[in-house]
């Protein structure tokens, strides 16, 4: 978990020190966003290719070589001079912390018995949920306070911590050390690197360039569509293919998947939409900001201890449903929020939206698993963190692009009530303008009335513009609840846990 923990921290951290980056190298912001993007496209390739390279390397030795790949990238993007080293050390990072979560979780899958592994998964669900929630915390404070920079250092201790555990308990199972990985599949790891490249970039880019007015984007789309139908026709057909694409003939994790891709746009975009609102309507900083956010991790500790624990007495899949349902209450009362809010308003939902994320994640983890051979964990693994960590690409560029061209829009038809006609409009106005009189002449209060009322104007759209998108959200979390019934209970087959783990 602390490797997951790492990694995942690391893939948020950075947002809030982009600014920061961007002055001390002499960048402009969007040229500092490629610090992100290589970050996340050389994590995503390595990702689906865990399998392979487990067994290729072997499980312990991969792993580790990896932890310490990452804890090294991160000391050279705290010790880099210029954009260009940065975004070389994070394209290493990348790779270094693309297999941390896959074998994290089929390590804990396999180390315990049936019984227990619901337990194992809520340990690692804290390294997946709390993470992302408290690194734009983490990286606020250590940005403002320190420098940037620490954003990358904080990782050494936790790395270093990781490596020494795992090499005093872990070691590789009697079956894995028996299989053989066939020979390097090149053409499946270039055509795997290819779209999905393409497809990071297109969604980390798509809103910057206004989509597909943009011929970059237009080329990366195309580029994004024919590497992954080629990807699909060749790994189908490679007898050693670098992404096994076969294990997802299997029920539960066909569907586990699809409940990964989704919830992790969910969990990803409400991410990224909170801090947004919260600093740009309600006037927080992004410190404070980050204070408020902050109880969600509580909300997801709590979620994985109980949902540990009641795992083992009831069905997973009701406590799944039940999850749903709370996820989608607190988007509800996302939904129903103000320029007039106050911070517990904000909090309350928050806790529910972690303790129910986490009420999710754990079950689902455990069901995916569950009837798949062991000799394909490291597979499954690969496949299902691959299609979390797509959609919170997609959330966030989703709704990214929806609040920009919702505001755009609520501001079209707002601004129709601003006319002589309209009796509100002219009382505010007036209201303005005598407040303002007393300051200055009336010419200026004049002026500075309609800077007041534009801007309130685009305020409410922008608001009515979030509080769209968190009911958006409502329909996608219980659209979920469906697939939930899809699953099957079982506990997969009869093995002992490894207990070299």
């Amino acid at each position: 978990m602390l490797g997951t923990f790492m990694e995942v921290l690391d893939t948020s951290i950075a947002n809030v020190a982009l600014p920061h980056i961007a002055g001390n190298l002499s960048a402009s912001v969007d040229e500092a966003t490629w610090v992100l993007t290589s970050y996340l496209v050389s994590n995503a390739v390595i990702l689906p290719a865990t399998g392979w390279l487990s067994r290729y390397f072997g499980r312990r030795r991969f792993l580790i070589c990896c932890m310490i790949i990452f804890t090294l990238a991160s000391a050279l993007c705290g010790m880099a001079n210029s954009l260009g080293f940065l975004i070389l050390a994070r394209i290493l990072q990348g790779a270094g912390g693309g297999a941390l979560q896959p074998i994290a979780q089929a390590v804990l899958f396999e180390s315990f018995p049936a019984e227990k592994r619901g337990t194992a998964m809520s340990f690692y669900a804290m390294g997946v949920v709390v993470a992302p929630i408290l690194g734009p915390t983490v990286g606020g404070w250590l940005t403002d306070d320190y420098s940037w920079r620490w954003a990358f250092y904080i990782n050494l201790p936790i790395g270093i911590l990781a490596v020494v555990l795992c090499l005093l308990f872990l070691e590789d199972p009697p079956y894995l050390k028996k299989q053989k990985a066939g020979s390097i599949d090149y053409v499946g790891f270039g055509l795997l690197t290819l779209w999905i490249a393409c497809l990071q970039i297109l969604l980390d880019k798509g809103q910057d360039e206004d989509w597909f007015s943009s011929n970059f984007i237009r080329w990366l789309a195309v580029g994004a569509f024919v590497g992954f139908i080629a990807f699909l026709v060749w790994e189908m057909r490679e007898k050693h293919p670098i992404v096994n694409l076969r294990v997802l003939t299997d029920r539960n994790l066909a569907v586990g998947a699809g409940l990964n891709l989704a919830i992790g746009a969910i969990l990803y975009s409400t991410t990224a939409m909170l801090p947004q609102f919260l600093q740009n309507l309600l006037g927080y900083p992004a410190f404070q900001s980050g204070l408020v956010m902050s109880p969600r991790g509580i909300g997801a500790i709590i979620g994985s201890i109980v949902s540990g624990r009641i795992m083992a007495k009831i069905d997973g899949r009701a406590w799944m449903v039940g999850g749903v349902m709370l996820l989608s209450y607190s988007m509800f009362l996302f939904g129903g929020l103000t320029l007039e809010a106050a911070p517990a308003n904000v909090i309350w939902p928050i806790i529910l939206s972690g303790f129910a994320v986490t009420s999710i994640f754990v079950p689902m983890s455990t069901f995916s698993m569950t009837t798949i051979k062991r000799e394909y964990t490291g597979d499954a693994t690969g496949l299902t963190s691959l299609l979390r960590n797509l959609g919170g690409s997609i959330g966030i560029s989703l709704v990214t692009t929806l609040v920009y061209r919702g505001s755009a829009a609520h501001q079209a038809l707002l601004v129709g009530h601003l006319t002589p006609y309209d009796a509100p409009y002219r009382e505010k106005l007036h209201m303005l303008q005598t407040a303002l009189g007393s300051q200055s002449d009336a010419t200026t209060a004049q002026h500075q009335a309609y800077g007041v009322i534009a801007q309130t104007l685009q305020d409410q759209a922008q608001l009515f513009s979030y509080v769209d998108q968190f009911r958006m959200l409502v329909i996608a979390c219980l659209c979920c609840a469906p697939l939930v019934l899809l699953l099957k209970k079982g506990h997969g087959p009869a093995q002992k846990p490894s207990m070299g783990h």
